[in-house]
């Protein structure tokens, strides 16, 4: 062992792994799923600020085949800052649609912060649905709500991933039962 390794030692890197433009898109499909249902939310309490419209529609047109650009990355900000402006639910609702958008750069690395590419967009619909005015949905239902768009691709994408680490933000809580639920069921096959 040299002395520079001795000094400052690395953990071992997680392996890598390869993700296709399908499942990338299946991925982005999953987020623009849950956003669509509470983009409303957002719409009603700004309506002449279309950023967060705009990060669902630069989203879908890459799960509709189109490419991975800079439209994703830069309407995804947008919406973010659209959010800060913004009072729960619509807070919320911004930030889904701009993880929709942030969703097609989902990278191939086993860190648990890749993560948030995945689940951090659901779970801000799962907030969202709770906190709106009319009719809001418990949290239980809220998470079978948003569970109901996801499909076995983005189950398999998922399972390559380290578990949603408790950082005791309420958006990890949501982030984690999500993911926790999304293994369980995983392991039990179809029903």
């Amino acid at each position: 062992m040299s002395p520079s390794t001795a000094e400052n030692p690395r953990p071992p890197r997680a392996p890598d792994f390869v993700l296709t433009l399908d499942e990338l898109r299946a991925v982005s499909a999953f987020n623009v799923a849950c956003a669509e249902q509470v983009i409303d939310l957002f719409e009603q309490a700004h309506p002449t600020d279309a950023r967060p419209r705009a990060a669902l529609n630069a989203a879908r047109a890459f799960v509709r085949g189109g490419s991975r650009s800079n439209e994703q990355r830069v309407a995804a900000l947008a919406a973010h800052r659209a959010a800060k402006g913004a009072e729960p639910p619509a807070a919320h609702a911004a930030m889904a649609a701009g993880d929709a958008a942030a969703s097609a750069y989902l990278h191939p690395l086993a860190d648990g912060a890749q993560v948030g590419h995945i689940l951090r967009g659901p779970a801000h619909c799962v907030l969202a649905q709770q906190r709106r005015a009319v009719e809001p949905l418990t949290r239980p239902d809220a998470i079978e709500n948003v569970l109901g768009y996801v499909t076995a691709q983005v189950i398999e994408v998922l399972l390559r991933y380290p578990r949603v680490r408790h950082r005791g933000r309420e958006i990890a809580s949501v982030m984690g039962e999500l993911d926790a639920r999304l293994r369980r069921d995983s392991t039990r096959g179809p029903q």
